[in-house]
Formats: C-alpha cells, structure tokens, sequence
C-alpha cells in the first residue's frame, strides 16, 4: 500500500489513494494573491484543471493564499468542499459560486473520503486555521499547512503517532518587520526555539518544508527581507540536530509516493508546468537598503479619476466613521490624544497628506493651520495600493504600507516602544471588521465578469 503526495502550489497538495483523490487548499494561479508570484516559478494548464475529478477538497482557512474563488472556479461544483473557518461569509460564498455540497470542518472529527480519512487538528489561532492529519494506505502525515503549533496539541499529536511525514511551514516571515522596518528588531539566525523541539516529539520519517512557496514582484524588496529561512538553512538546522529525520524537498509539481519503505519518485502532475529553474533558493538580505513609499508608488497604474476619489472620500469620510465604529482595545497606543499623520504616493510619487487627531475612539481630520500636537505616528502607502484594499480586498502584506518610518519627538518615541505595529489606524479601518473581502471581491468578478 502507498499513498501519492503531489505538491501544487504553497500550500496547496493532491493527496492520492487507490482511486480516491483529495486536494487541500488548491490554488492554481500564478501570481495569486494579487503579487505572490510562484518559487520556483510554474505555470498551470487551466483547461487540464478544469478536468480534474476530484473525490473532495479540504481548506485549512479563510485567507486568501489558501482560499482563492478563481481558484476554486475551475472545479466542478458538484465536489465536496470541507472547510475550516468561523465565519458564515465565506460558506455563503461558496454557495453563491455554484459548490453544491459545502461543509464546515469541526476540530478532531475525522472525515472519511474514500481510502483518506481527514481530521482538522487545532492551531495555536483556533480562530484562523486549522492543520490536517490525513490517514491513508497504512501511512499518516500531519499536514501543518502555515500554522504555529501550541505544545498541549503537538504532545497530543505525539500521542498520536507514529508520523510517518509531516508538511512543515518552514518560513519564519517577517511581515511585521518590513511594515516598519526602521523599528524591527535585528534578525537572528537560526529556527524558531520550539520548532526542533516539536518536531523531535512528533519524530516523522520524513519532513518537507511546505508553505511560503511565492515570492513578490521581480522589483521588490521583500524578496530579500520578508523570508529569512533557505531550503538549504532549514534543512541543515534540522538534519544537525535530528538526524534520523529526513528533508524532502517538494517543488510545484512534483510527486512523491510515500510508502512503509519510504518514499519514491512518481510522474509530476502535468498540469503544474515548471518555467526555468526549480532548485532555486530564497536570498535573504537583512541590510538591504529600504525602498521608499515613494518609489514603490511609482511601479503601480495610476488610478483613473473615479478611483482616486473613491480613495479620497474613504480618508475624509469612510475612515472616519469606520474608526468611530470600532472598539478601541484598552492598551491602544491611541488611547491618549494623538496626531496621526497619513501619506499617500500616487503613480508619480507626488505626495498627498492627511492629518488626524485621534483621541480614544474619537477621530477628527486636522486643518492646516490648526494647534495639534506633534506628530506620533505616521502611516505611508501607495494612493493605489488603498484603492485596492477598498475594491479589491487586496491584503496587507502585498500593500507595501509602511508604518513610522521616521523619527519622533521624544515623548512619542517613548510611547512607541509599547505600541504594537497592527494598532496602526489605516490597518484597523481596512482590515479589522472585513471578512473574506477577497474572495467577495473575485466572486463579484466572477458572477458578473462584465460589471
């Protein structure tokens, strides 16, 4: 007996068994997410796709990287959609997409596909996502997808073993540190602490390093800050120090059959077509100078005249009433009244400027002349980049958005050490009510291509 393991894309993998088949957050576009761009780079045949028959689809969570409707459009509706997640948009949407059979996962039910048996396992954000423990053909793999993993669970997962592989999220990211880069802390080399630790209590045979597989535009700086950790790092760091543990690469494509033996070689999947070379490397470059908003604005299309006033009526109206909306948590940076400066770049790296006087939940735009205190927190973005989290649904880290970049008076830059990043106005207004704002957003194209 074996089981076929085949790679799609990030987290995306057919898992094959007899003459069932099941994907798990299947996404076949290149870029996808707007500005991830597939490492190693591949392309998909999407007539090929749209024949796949598959016995059911499991999805770990609501982001877009895991959950893409264009993805999912290619299907055919009638197959059983098995997801993690919260929040009844999103299985809303899925109906109004055509899936005839839609169904909510529960942490540590098992569902029996077939010859696989698929069991959700708890994150340590049990509000987010959820992993994958998959039975098949005699073998068990513990599929992590991009989650982090609490120590109660994994010594549950322990208990649970033998492992025969696990699909490790092998990429510490460091979204927060190119959001404000001139404050993050240094980068230290090496593995997260706990992640020897975790995988020597879940001891799989074999351990591939899964999730992360994208990158950003050719131009961006990203590409050299936001993923510290190589395939060639990874694999070193756990080999040194768990060498019974075998590194498994898997590139977009290729297939592996994993049986009592170990694993072999299968036929790649021909619809995953690679484009130039795969055995390629993330390039981590901690000192690499930082672009300014400026000149990344300038890579974008400018906004036509509707949409720029679309962005506009959003910072002098809509932001407004969306921050007076919200609760502010009780250790807020902003709890005390605050200037908040906002930039905009438009497509010729002109600036626009904005300022608000933030006090609690109360929020008033300043007049150029007015008495306000200094400046405390500043908020820089591309004009098109709102543009698109207001239409598009587009998300956080592909909106190059770049908080207090700058240096303040001392009062503020004593403050600022406390404050977390995320309690950045401009995030909160765009982000923190919106549910799969993405996929309503491909669902609107979708459903209405000529609108």
């Amino acid at each position: 007996m074996s089981l076929l393991i085949s790679r799609i894309l990030h987290a995306g993998y057919l898992f094959e068994s007899g003459a069932t088949r099941i994907a798990f957050d299947p996404v076949f576009e290149n870029p996808f997410s707007r500005n991830c761009h597939a490492f190693p780079a591949v392309r998909f045949d999407v007539h090929a796709i749209a024949g796949l028959r598959l016995d059911a689809i499991f999805i770990s969570h609501l982001h877009d990287d895991h959950c893409s409707l264009d993805s999912l459009a290619l299907l055919d509706r009638a197959t059983p959609l098995y997801m993690y997640c919260l929040f009844d948009e999103l299985f809303a949407m899925l109906g109004q997409l055509g899936f005839t059979q839609v169904h909510r996962l529960a942490l540590n039910v098992a569902v029996t596909i077939g010859a696989i048996e698929v069991t959700a396992r708890e994150a340590l954000d049990a509000d987010v996502d959820a992993m994958f423990q998959v039975r098949a053909a005699g073998m068990q793999v513990l599929n992590v997808v991009d989650a982090w993993i609490a120590d109660d669970v994994v010594a549950e997962l322990a208990a649970d073993g033998p492992w025969d592989m696990v699909l490790w999220p092998f990429q510490p990211m460091r979204e927060l540190a190119v959001i404000a880069p001139s404050r993050a802390a240094p980068h230290l080399p090496g593995l997260p602490d706990d992640w020897i630790d975790q995988l020597r209590a879940l001891a799989p045979r074999f351990v591939v390093p899964s999730s992360c597989q994208f990158v950003q535009e050719d131009w961006s700086w990203y590409n050299h800050a936001m993923f510290p950790m190589s395939y060639r790092e990874f694999a070193h760091a756990v080999t040194a120090a768990l060498p019974a543990i075998a590194i498994v690469r898997m590139n977009p494509g290729v297939a592996l059959r994993l049986d009592a033996a170990g694993i072999t070689a299968a036929p790649p999947l021909a619809w995953v077509q690679p484009i130039g070379p795969q055995e390629i490397d993330f390039d981590f470059r901690p000192a690499a100078p930082v672009p300014s908003t400026a000149s990344i604005a300038r890579r974008f299309a400018a906004l036509d005249g509707a949409q720029t006033a679309q962005v506009l009526a959003f910072c002098t109206e809509g932001l407004l009433a969306t921050y007076r909306a919200m609760e502010l948590p009780q250790d807020s940076y902003f709890q005390q009244r605050r200037h908040w400066c906002l930039r905009l770049y438009d497509q010729q790296g002109a600036m626009r400027q904005f300022d608000y006087l933030i006090e609690g939940d109360t929020i008033a735009l300043l007049a150029a002349d007015a008495n306000a205190p200094a400046v405390g927190w500043l908020t820089e973005v591309a004009l098109s980049k709102v543009y698109a989290a207001l239409a598009l649904g587009e998300s956080l880290t592909s909106l190059y958005l770049r908080v207090n970049d700058a240096v303040f008076d001392a009062a503020a830059e004593h403050d600022l050490k406390d404050a977390d990043i995320v309690d950045d106005p401009l995030i909160r207004c765009l982000f923190n009510d919106s549910v799969g704002a993405y996929q309503a957003a491909q669902l609107r194209r979708l459903l209405h291509p000529s609108a």
